[in-house]
């Protein structure tokens, strides 16, 4: 007998298939390009539009950003300024300390001297 081995299961298959017709298929694939380009094209310009909205909008940040990094260098030369003036002003402190200290001891040296 014939088994089930024998029989290849493409048999009988491109019989069944009717024949294709170049010109319908062609009108078919026109058809639905047709249908679907146009919004295909609408949708890349649109993406097109955002991606350079996005590099415009990136490029606006990165401006604020440095913006930001400077204004922030400045509060901190503010503070190296603010801090200078207040060493500046201990020093000045100081040296009117050691010029009165001076002062009296050249008085006493000069009392000493008289005594």
């Amino acid at each position: 007998g014939v088994g089930p081995s024998d029989v290849s299961p493409d048999e009988g298959v491109v019989e069944d298939l009717p024949l294709i017709d170049e010109k319908a298929v062609e009108q078919l694939t026109e058809g639905l390009i047709s249908h679907y380009l146009p919004d295909l094209q609408r949708s890349k310009s649109a993406l097109q539009e955002l991606t350079q909205n996005q590099v415009v909008l990136l490029e606006t940040l990165e401006q604020e950003i440095s913006k930001f990094k400077e204004c922030n260098s400045i509060v901190d030369i503010n503070a190296l300024f603010s801090e200078a003036k207040h060493y500046h002003n201990k020093l000045v402190n100081i040296r009117n300390e050691m010029m009165m200290l001076h002062e009296k001891t050249s008085k006493l040296k000069v009392s000493e001297i008289n005594i």
